[in-house]
């Protein structure tokens, strides 16, 4: 089969690949359909190259129809359609039932100290065969797979892999009050995401921050407040402020967390890490502080004493220093995690008919087949051409 392959620092290929197989009783076999690319894929093209290995499938966002079943499997059947989440999680341990699938006890690395295995991203999550291929190996498919009507459009469905779930949970952690304000930072596809989720959930004034043109103009497009902040931090917080009685936003979202291409000191330690052996590579990544925290400083900055601070987009280093004095003094909520995409499913499953009402038949920008991903990680890395998010169609 075809499938996207990662080999090396902004290097990705589609290769001719082995078919996967059932491997456990509980296993599927799914033909991909659709599979997005998402901003985290960018982490691996450019940043957490010491966990990758050279060959491994990339992708976590796939929907598809079952080809074949385990003889542990009798509640899907071939034929079906079914979307699946970027997590394995086993639904049946404490943190499952609880609703924290992305903490699975039966599939966590404790050997990394990381939660859920994901497909195809990296050793710190189990190293499993990604979805940016033909055929996916599903594990565990009775707890992960969620069966979607087998009418309208892989558009309409294929973002609850992760879209979906991730700006649903943010939002839902961001603990929006009714009629108040949240501001998100970051218009790529969660942040995007995350203020139309806002606005359905209630939201009275939803602000968008993005230096990109064309990601303001699609927010603006559905209502958001948009605001670019090359001007300054100082300029965009006194701005949002005078437009919420002086006292900022009830809650702030934040889309960004780790640059995918760096930035100053930040961008110097991700690409010393493309010189050192990969071990050592490795132990620099999990140590040191290569995150650019901009934008999670404007966040603490921002929001109002004793509001919310969500954070959604993925950081990845630990020594990454934070104004403690500042969250401490403003009582400030902070709560953050990958999407527990099981846990949020059934409340977003029946938004996604006929009437669309958080955009999701448009929602992607481009579709490419799989031989178009070298140029298509480039370009949405780059932010070229309004890439704002990415579909594959093997």
């Amino acid at each position: 089969m075809k499938a996207v392959v990662w080999h090396g620092t902004r290097d990705v290929r589609t290769e001719e690949v082995p078919d996967p197989r059932i491997e456990e009783p509980g296993d599927v076999v799914l033909r991909v359909d659709a599979s997005g690319l998402c901003g985290s894929d960018l982490h691996l093209y450019e940043v957490l190259g010491p966990f990758m290995n050279e060959g491994d499938i990339l992708g976590h966002e796939p929907l598809g129809t079952v080809e074949e079943v385990g003889p542990g499997v009798s509640a899907l059947a071939p034929g079906d359609r079914v979307v699946v989440p970027f997590q394995i999680s086993c639904g049946h341990c404490a943190t499952c039932g609880s609703g924290l699938q992305t903490q699975c006890e039966n599939t966590r690395d404790d050997e990394q100290g990381t939660g859920a295995a994901i497909y195809g991203y990296s050793s710190l999550y189990g190293s499993v065969p990604g979805a940016q291929a033909e055929y996916l190996r599903v594990p565990r498919a009775e707890a992960n797979a969620i069966p979607v009507p087998s009418h309208g459009t892989d558009d309409r469905y294929v973002l609850l892999s992760d879209v979906l779930p991730t700006a649903w949970q943010a939002v839902k952690y961001a603990d929006v009050p009714e009629g108040g304000s949240v501001a998100v930072l970051g218009l790529g596809p969660i942040g995007d995401m995350c203020c139309r989720v806002a606005r359905h959930l209630g939201a009275g004034r939803v602000f968008g921050v993005d230096p990109v043109p064309e990601r303001r103009g699609r927010a603006a497009s559905r209502g958001v407040d948009v605001f670019d902040p090359s001007g300054g931090t100082d300029d965009l917080i006194g701005t949002i402020r005078e437009r919420t009685r002086g006292q900022g936003p009830d809650a702030v979202i934040d889309a960004v967390g780790l640059e995918a291409q760096g930035h100053g000191s930040a961008r110097l330690a991700q690409r010393i890490t493309s010189f050192l052996p990969k071990g050592a590579a490795a132990r620099l990544m999990e140590t040191a502080g290569v995150d650019r925290l901009s934008a999670l400083q404007t966040a603490i900055e921002l929001v109002r004493r004793g509001g919310t601070i969500s954070v959604i987009g993925v950081y990845g280093g630990t020594a990454d220093p934070l104004p403690m004095l500042t969250l401490f003094d403003k009582q400030i909520q902070l709560r953050m995690g990958q999407a527990n995409v099981r846990r949020w499913a059934p409340d977003i499953l029946p938004l996604l008919d006929e009437r669309d009402v958080l955009g999701v038949e448009d929602f992607a920008t481009h579709h490419v087949g799989l031989d178009g991903a070298a140029d298509a990680y480039a370009m949405f890395q780059a932010k070229r051409d309004g890439a704002v998010k990415v579909l594959f169609r093997p």
